[in-house]
């Protein structure tokens, strides 16, 4: 992981110093300064890096895009940690965006570079939130990064376990086993690390330690995993390429993002209404399914799309 940030960092371009959380606001009015690219710009820009290793060009990829990352970044704030570690962490997955960002496939750069984003922003929380593992696989990770949105939905109560009804909600929609719902909310309520040796009962019987078990999968079972990820992942960009623009902003505000628009929203923005944008969504989702099975049945390498 450290030899791939090194590489990133020596091959593109630097980006406005961001010396902690006392020179954040600073930070936060410096990038504001960057213009944003219209798509032709982008285009050739990307073009450019990618054809020539033009680092000019990489460096208005990268300061066009730093307001991106800073949004991003204030989503994750709940989790302890300071935003300027969160904003570099995020600014590391940018440039890797940019790095292996292709413009011919048709979509912009802020989509594309929105995955890298988050997946550096969240591997460091999650390497530094807690010392023992929080989840290993996509669904536990999954749970570890939605969990306090959907209590909040639910009106439940942060410092409290959960009823057995939002349990099952909760697990229901984001696919996992009831009881990692139960696990994962109390790990949180304790805020993070916490001695093993701890009592669970005021009458010191009995300590967390005890209820530690080595659940993790085999490390084959996590290369493929990690392997299969990685596939569906690049799938999925190739065939968002069979949407138009108008298709895959929706498609992505709608249904690729932790908090996503609603028709109302979205109608505004694109002058239409909500009935006309919702049938534009299914209409791209029916479209992305079509592709991701084409896909996929080229490849043979995975089931298709459910």
């Amino acid at each position: 992981m450290s030899g791939t940030k090194v590489s990133v960092k020596r091959n593109l371009p630097s980006v406005p110093a961001l010396g902690g959380e006392q020179s954040l606001n600073r930070y936060l009015s410096e990038i504001k300064k960057f213009p944003v690219l219209a798509p032709e710009q982008e285009y050739m820009l990307a073009k450019r890096f990618r054809e020539h290793g033009d680092p000019q060009a990489a460096a208005q990829l990268v300061t066009s895009h730093l307001r991106l990352v800073a949004k991003i970044a204030m989503g994750y704030r709940g989790y302890g940690l300071p935003v300027s570690e969160l904003i570099s962490e995020g600014n590391i997955g940018l440039m890797q965006g940019v790095k292996k960002f292709e413009p011919e496939r048709g979509f912009r750069l802020a989509t594309y570079a929105m995955w890298w984003i988050k997946a550096s922003i969240q591997e460091f929380i999650l390497r530094s939130w807690s010392l023992v593992k929080m989840g290993t696989t996509a669904a536990q990770k999954k749970l570890f990064f939605n969990l306090r949105r959907m209590k909040k939905q639910l009106d439940a109560y942060e410092d409290s376990d959960l009823h057995p009804e939002d349990v099952a909600k909760i697990a229901k929609d984001l696919g996992v086993p009831e009881q990692e719902v139960v696990n994962m909310n109390r790990r949180m309520m304790l805020g993070g690390d916490a001695s093993l040796n701890v009592s669970l009962r005021e009458e010191g019987e009995g300590q967390w330690q005890d209820l530690l078990a080595d659940e993790r999968p085999l490390q084959d079972e996590t290369v493929a995993e990690a392997e299969e990820v990685t596939v569906r992942h690049g799938m999925l960009l190739e065939a968002m390429g069979s949407l138009n623009e108008r298709e895959r902003e929706i498609l992505t505000e709608r249904r690729l993002i932790d908090d996503p628009k609603t028709l109302e929203e979205l109608s505004q923005v694109y002058h239409v209404s909500r009935e006309r944008v919702r049938q534009i969504e299914v209409r791209a989702f029916e479209k992305l399914q079509k592709a991701m099975n084409r896909i996929a049945g080229d490849r043979r390498l995975l089931p298709a799309m459910a």
